[in-house]
């Protein structure tokens, strides 16, 4: 009896979690995917009866099609910039000595205090229209004659989003390179390596699955943002959560919205789950 209440002891203590998960995570998915099966009229309401309707709409109208195209084509740009410009943070941010690095860690993680919906909005008043700091100040000095397209624009929704998200790719990209001993790099300067070969040789696949993770997390967050999409792009620009928004709160079709957000996160979990086996692979490789 005593050795049964000593295994059954974890799976006891984590009851509790187990439980809290299934209520707030698994039961509100479960009734979302059985409510995409549902049907809706605009004077009937919803009907719980089983019908195939509205994912059939979403899988075969090029409107839905076109707004899923353009949420993960935003979502590669934004992972692509942020590991254009994050990967390299990072390396200097590792090489970094006290107490520059935890200044510049603080500088890195500080806008992860402030609200999202905040940090767009303060882009927004940056570059928006002509009333934008940033177009004024081109316009005053004669660099442009018209101000530059940002709002409503899929350039703006990136760089808004990658500068919300850039944090994610840095950190990770950081904590890989905490297992980089720097003495093989100045053993590879010693027998005469340049610095292009020590980054390309030593630390870039060191740091790869750290690049990988990173573009993980910030493609799955990209993928399902909300807030940046509304503001920067408008309803001009539509992406995957705003037209679940729409449907759940402007026209009211909640069954067509589940089928939507449904769709839109069997995408990412498929996405999340090949770059997860990717990373897996790599880091074996790298890391034995």
């Amino acid at each position: 009896m005593g050795c049964y209440a000593v295994r059954a002891a974890p799976y006891l203590l984590s009851l509790p979690a187990l439980l809290l998960f299934a209520g707030v995570v698994i039961v509100p998915l479960a009734m979302t995917v059985l409510l995409s099966f549902h049907d809706w009229g605009q004077y009937k309401g919803i009907e719980p009866v089983f019908i195939l309707k509205n994912w059939q709409e979403v899988l075969s109208d090029s409107y839905f099609h076109e707004m899923f195209w353009r949420t993960f084509r935003i979502a590669f740009f934004v992972t692509l910039l942020a590991t254009l410009l994050g990967a390299p943070e990072a390396y200097i941010l590792n090489r970094m000595k006290s107490p520059w690095r935890g200044l510049f860690l603080l500088v890195i993680l500080g806008p992860l205090l402030i609200s999202v919906v905040a940090r767009t909005l303060g882009w927004a008043l940056l570059f928006g229209g002509n009333s934008g700091l940033v177009n004024k100040a081109l316009i005053s000095t004669g660099l442009i004659s018209t101000p530059l397209p940002f709002m409503f624009t899929e350039t703006g929704v990136v760089v808004a989003l990658a500068h919300v998200l850039m944090p994610y790719m840095v950190m990770a990209v950081w904590a890989a390179l905490q297992r980089l001993d720097p003495q093989i790099e100045n053993a590879a300067v010693a027998l005469g390596a340049g610095p292009f070969t020590v980054l390309r040789r030593i630390v870039l696949p060191q740091v790869i699955p750290g690049i990988l993770s990173g573009a993980i997390i910030v493609f799955a967050l990209a993928a399902s943002a909300f807030a940046t999409p509304a503001i920067i792009g408008g309803r001009r620009l539509k992406v995957a959560s705003t037209l679940a928004y729409d449907e759940f709160l402007n026209t009211l079709n909640w069954p067509l919205g589940a089928a939507v957000a449904v769709l839109l996160l069997f995408a990412l979990i498929g996405v999340v789950v090949g770059a997860s086996r990717l990373v897996e692979r790599r880091y074996t490789q790298v890391f034995g």
